[in-house]
Order: structure tokens, then sequence, then C-alpha cells
């Protein structure tokens, strides 16, 4: 089992920033990575059909043996996490707790704002997971539908996105926030503009660091470490990967070979 693969799952391209933290922490493991490139964007998807899609993503990730699945989307995160785990019998890591466990850990005032998709903001996630965590913590929650196709068209420092972020952001700046929870794996990319907007006395909390941060932890914890080198991380995609390939290279910062178009029906 330590030597199997670990499978990554997320609906198009976002889950990349994900599988590139998890390249830099944990470079001994061999890594797949399926992009439902097909059916993106599952933040406006209803619960049930997100849902439906998580499985099958998660069954193709297991066929191709993997030891662990990791949902580098957090649509998907905050309905499907507790029905993989019980259909597949594998260890399950999503990004919606690790982040919220940073957000509990770094605040200060305990006023934490998350940003996401539709889908995410919609389901309460975020507010339930760190509410769980301390329930004294205020949670001030927005949609930030635009910022996937700014990130995906390589406009993340673009003046469209500072004015673009301005409109999210500064009603959460006006509640007195200063974690903000980075709710989709796309924002990362947008750092510096947010930046821009928050200042620098809000602190950004990005759940893929800390999703990686969690599969180390889970992978010595339960002793599934490999201990044979590693080969070169595997794509598969659900549509032709020619978007794909040149987004995702500009996600990870170098280019992309031998994506693999496959169906999940």
């Amino acid at each position: 089992m330590p030597e199997r693969a670990i499978g990554v799952f997320d609906s198009g391209v976002g889950g990349l920033t994900v599988l590139k933290e998890m390249l830099r922490m944990l470079p001994g493991e061999e890594l797949i990575y399926l992009g439902d490139t097909a059916r993106v964007p599952y933040g406006t998807k209803s619960p049930r059909t997100v849902l439906r899609y998580a499985l099958e993503a998660a069954a193709f990730l297991v066929e191709q043996r993997v030891k662990m699945l990791v949902v580098a989307c957090n649509t998907a995160s905050s309905v499907a996490l507790t029905e993989l785990e019980e259909h597949f019998n594998l260890p399950v890591v999503g990004v919606i707790e690790p982040g919220a466990r940073k957000a509990v850990a770094v605040t200060r005032n305990r006023r934490i704002g998350v940003i996401g998709t539709e889908g995410t903001i919609a389901s309460g996630a975020y507010a339930r997971a760190i509410h769980a965590l301390d329930p004294s913590v205020e949670v001030f929650s927005a949609p930030c539908p635009l910022f996937v196709p700014l990130a995906e068209e390589g406009w993340a420092e673009h003046p469209v996105a500072l004015l673009t972020a301005r409109e999210y952001l500064v009603p959460l700046v006006e509640n007195g926030i200063d974690t903000l929870v980075l709710g989709c794996t796309h924002y990362p990319l947008l750092k510096n503009t947010l930046r821009q907007v928050l200042g620098d006395g809000v602190a950004l909390v990005d759940s893929a660091e800390e999703t990686s941060s969690t599969v180390d932890a889970m992978l010595n914890g339960r002793k599934l470490p490999r201990q044979s080198s590693p080969g070169q991380p595997r794509f598969f995609v659900t549509d032709i990967p020619t978007r794909f390939v040149r987004v995702g290279g500009a996600f990870l910062g170098h280019s992309l070979h031998g994506v693999t178009q496959v169906s999940l029906d």
C-alpha cells in the first residue's frame, strides 16, 4: 500500500495549486491528478450533482490503485467527503478542514472572512468547520465567481482583477476581518491582487498549503510514506486536454506533458 500513488481530483485546473504544494512538500510521493474538465465548474451545480461527479472521479482514481484520495476542490469537499470515505474505504483529505484549522489558529480578533465559489459559500461548510473549532469566531462569507475566469485567463494581476477584488472584498474589510480564507483552489494565484485591497493586516489562509500539511501528517500517522523513488506525476482530464495543458502550465510554473483524456461514464 505505501508504494501506491496518491490520487488528487478537481473539477478542472484549480486543484493544481494543491498538487503543486504536494510536489513541493512531498517530493517522495507519486501523484495522479484528475481534472473533470468536461463538467467544470462544480461551483454552480447542485450538491446532489457534485456528489455524483465526486464519486465518479474517485472511482477512476481508485482504479489506478491509489492509497489516498485528495479532494482538491472546495465545492466537492463541502458535500462529498463522508460519502467518499464510506464508499471507498480509503483515507480522504479535503481542502476545507485544513483551511478552517489554520484560520482559527492565526486569527487575533476572531473575525474571519471566507471567499469561494457560489456553491462553496452556499454550503456553509467553512463556517461550520470554523465554528466546530471555535464557536466564538464570527465568519463573514462572500462568493467571488469572477476570480476563477480571471485566474484561468492569466489576468490575476490585471487591473480588472483589482477592480473585481475591491467589489468583493471591501465589505469584508469593513466588517473588520483579520484573516481571509481562500476557499477556492484558483484563488492563491490572486494573492498579490488581494493583498492590494486587504493591506498587510489581514492574514491570507491558502488551503493548498494546509491541505498538503494534512496529507503529510496522515501519511506518517498511518505509516503510508512511499519508500521507493516516485515516478513523474500523471495527469488525466475528461475533455480535450488543450486548454488544461495551457492553463495548467501557468498554474504549476512549468509545461505539462502526457495529459491523457479519459471518460468517467
